[in-house]
């Protein structure tokens, strides 16, 4: 019996927006790395093999800001963040601001299994990356004309745009690709992994990083139940949204549907988290609650069924 679950964000994603070609894109980028992470699990590969490569997946995906599709810092480049977390060992690894590597979600694996540390920066990420050998881009791998331009039109408004929100609030553009990719995983042996990558927000300055790459903010894995987050990155680490759910499970006993709910829904929402997470608890049970308008997101339960959806 295995699960698995992914996002590729969540946010103002307006059905005015996504024409049906567009739409159909998204869904079969979706189904194609919800296949690559059921096929390992169902292989008997480990929960922690299943989320990096169903995030490398979409990391490969320019639809998606992670990898390959990442949106433009403020000084034209890419910054981007990962992190990785082993349930049954409670092993982690991050990385954050990286610019020349292919995979980010690799790297914070390789941080996690290849150092004494947890989370590791730009430049010495994307040297520990070069120094083991994992495939590096230069910055034309990662452009895409409708991040560029997105680019242009947040520095003439004067503004750092969310991954996840649409150019304007009255005016959808449906050219606005959204964000933070992860996916969470139980195997047959009960074990749980997360695992959450993100090229952050258009526009970014000075460095800036988000929940993603936070162990306990947007991404968090123990024995309870496996947790990535997607959304205003911010609130989710005031919040330590990913490991509030495994608190709430084990001191107030609540289901993961139910601690889900809490967090997204009680915590998240008032204070202006919009956003979303998916988590898997050991029993295989998922849950995917999100406060926006929607959440790209596919899901194999225990039970063998499949969805794709995003509203």
């Amino acid at each position: 019996m295995f699960a698995l679950a992914l996002h590729g964000g969540a946010g103002t994603i307006a059905r005015t927006a996504l024409t049906p070609a567009l739409e159909a894109d998204y869904r079969a980028a979706l189904r194609a790395a919800l296949a690559t992470g059921t096929a390992l699990l169902a292989g008997g590969a480990p929960a922690l093999d299943a989320v990096e490569a169903t995030v490398r997946s979409l990391e490969d995906c320019p639809l998606f800001n992670a990898g390959r599709g990442a949106v433009f810092t403020h000084d034209g480049h890419h910054e981007m963040d990962a992190a990785i977390m082993d349930g049954a060992t409670r092993r982690a690894g991050a990385v954050a601001g990286v610019r020349t590597v292919q995979n980010p979600i690799r790297a914070a694996r390789l941080v996690m299994e290849a150092t004494e540390h947890v989370l590791l920066a730009y430049p010495g990420a994307d040297e520990l990356a070069r120094e083991h050998g994992l495939p590096l881009q230069p910055p034309a791998y990662f452009f895409t004309q409708q991040r560029f331009d997105q680019l242009q039109e947040a520095i003439a408004a004067g503004r750092v745009q969310l991954d996840h929100a649409a150019a304007t609030a009255s005016v959808p553009d449906p050219n606005w690709k959204k964000g933070t990719v992860g996916a969470v995983a139980r195997d047959v042996r009960g074990h749980l992994a997360a695992a959450t990558s993100t090229g952050g927000m258009t526009n970014k300055r000075y460095s800036r990083i988000g929940d993603a790459p936070l162990i306990g903010a947007g991404t968090w894995a123990d024995e309870r139940c496996a947790v990535s987050c997607t959304g205003h990155g911010e609130f989710f680490i005031r919040a330590v949204a990913g490991h509030d759910i495994a608190c709430l499970m084990a001191y107030k006993g609540l289901s993961l549907a139910e601690a889900c709910r809490v967090v997204v829904h009680d915590k998240l929402a008032p204070i202006g988290g919009e956003g979303g997470l998916i988590a898997v608890d050991a029993a295989g049970q998922l849950a995917l609650p999100f406060n926006s308008e929607g959440m790209y997101r596919a899901s194999r339960n225990a039970a063998g069924e499949e969805v794709v959806s995003i509203y």
